[in-house]
């Protein structure tokens, strides 16, 4: 029997018709898993990157629209932590999500910002890449090569940790300075020797160009840890709201982890990238609920902070516990 054609427009429909019902699935599962309504602040600027699994799932779905009906929420993107933290500091966010290095470099320039809240860490998420045809086989060879990474970003601390497990010194590389899209197109054109870099461009560029990988986060007993942060005077004005943020960004991470091929397709529906990509950095990525930093999570990031000191990388030492929000107790 043979089987009717669909007319473009007709298969186009029914497509539609799929994305719809996609959609309202997952809205459906958050509008029974999220909490009531609660008055929160006048407004709330959110600071996100493509990675950020768990605050694009709230953005795509408008749970905190809905949490606080009074509020006007805005959503920012940016390319990477540093750029992030800085709109911070000069009050054009309320709260955001960076990695590691970020609010180290953040810290020693004098901004003022808060740690408030952490994801676990994501080991397998960042890597030292080198093309296919390079000659660099092992960490010791990075010995005066050039190696593309953005200034103050985790994979910057991943760097430092390759650096060191080869048993070099800072000096010995030349360090090139780049945003993630100018360094891939670098990495590509060979004006550097290697890339260090996360999800999700190390993905997507596993996948475009299949590079070498030297070495990842696991490899060299980096934490990675995600960090999320606060203006002050959000923190001490709106404490409350804070816990609402993390209460739903831990259900939004449950989503992820039960619901995981309709959130690939929602972030890759988007964030613009291609599904595999998606999947990928998806599968390198931990369940990750979030709270409040407890002692072992702010030790890591003192390390992370005391490493870039003792490479002359920031001015001066900083203690991280210095600006680690303590909540009250619950009542």
């Amino acid at each position: 029997m043979t089987r009717p054609t669909l007319s473009p427009q007709r298969r186009r429909a029914l497509q539609l018709l799929g994305v719809t019902a996609f959609h309202w699935t997952l809205a459906s599962r958050y509008a029974q898993a999220q909490g009531p309504a609660v008055p929160g602040p006048e407004q709330l600027r959110i600071g996100y990157q493509k990675s950020a699994v768990n605050l694009v799932i709230l953005k795509q779905q408008g749970v905190l629209e809905k949490r606080f009906p009074g509020t006007r929420v805005s959503w920012l993107e940016f390319p990477a932590g540093p750029q992030l933290l800085e709109a911070l500091s000069v009050g054009s966010l309320e709260f955001g999500l960076t990695g590691d290095s970020p609010p180290v470099f953040a810290q020693a320039a004098g901004k003022d910002l808060l740690y408030v809240g952490a994801e676990p860490p994501k080991p397998d998420s960042s890597a030292l890449l080198v093309l296919k045809d390079s000659p660099l086989r092992t960490l010791a060879d990075l010995k005066g090569r050039r190696i593309a990474v953005q200034k103050g970003s985790s994979a910057h601390y991943l760097l430092v940790k390759a650096v060191e497990r080869a048993g070099l010194q800072w000096a010995d590389i030349q360090p090139v300075y780049l945003a993630p899209a100018d360094a891939r197109a670098a990495f590509e054109r060979k004006s550097v020797d290697a890339w260090a870099i996360w999800d999700p461009f190390y993905a997507a560029t596993e996948l475009a160009i299949q590079p070498r990988v030297l070495a990842t986060g696991r490899d060299l007993a980096s934490s990675n840890n995600s960090f999320y942060l606060a203006a002050r005077p959000f923190v001490q004005a709106h404490p409350q709201a804070l816990r609402v943020l993390f209460d739903e960004l831990s259900r939004a991470d449950r989503l992820a982890q039960e619901a995981r091929k309709d959130a690939i397709k929602l972030i890759a529906d988007f964030s613009g990238l291609d599904a595999g990509v998606v999947s990928l950095f998806i599968q390198r990525r931990p369940s990750s609920p979030v709270d409040v930093l407890g002692p072992t999570t702010v030790a890591d990031q003192q390390r992370v902070a005391d490493a870039f000191f003792k490479l002359g990388l920031i001015p001066k030492p900083v203690n991280v516990s210095d600006i680690v929000w303590r909540p009250a107790a619950r009542s």
